[in-house]
């Protein structure tokens, strides 16, 4: 029972950070997040969540300057799940 407990939460959290993804303030954000989030965390473990629970806490124009590349990701957001959204938007 305690896995079925978890799994539940895990949708949960999907299902928040899905919606966080597709109404982040801006529509070009909504779109460049939204459709990384639809591909990406269904398959996410609890770990790759949190991470990308931690990324969103970024703000719109940093988010946005790191996925065009007009500057680097900081070496504090520098993960794997950052690195699958910039594989995500081929430069």
């Amino acid at each position: 029972m305690p896995e079925a407990h978890e799994k539940d939460n895990i949708s949960i959290i999907r299902k928040k950070l899905g919606f966080r993804s597709w109404h982040r303030g801006t529509r070009e954000m909504d779109l460049l997040l939204g459709r990384f989030a639809d591909a990406h965390l269904p398959e996410m473990d609890a770990d790759g969540l949190a991470l990308y629970d931690r990324f969103l806490s970024n703000s719109d124009p940093d988010i946005y300057n790191w996925v065009s590349r007009a500057e680097p990701v900081p070496p504090s957001e520098d993960n794997r799940v950052v690195q699958l959204l910039l594989a995500f938007y081929p430069q």
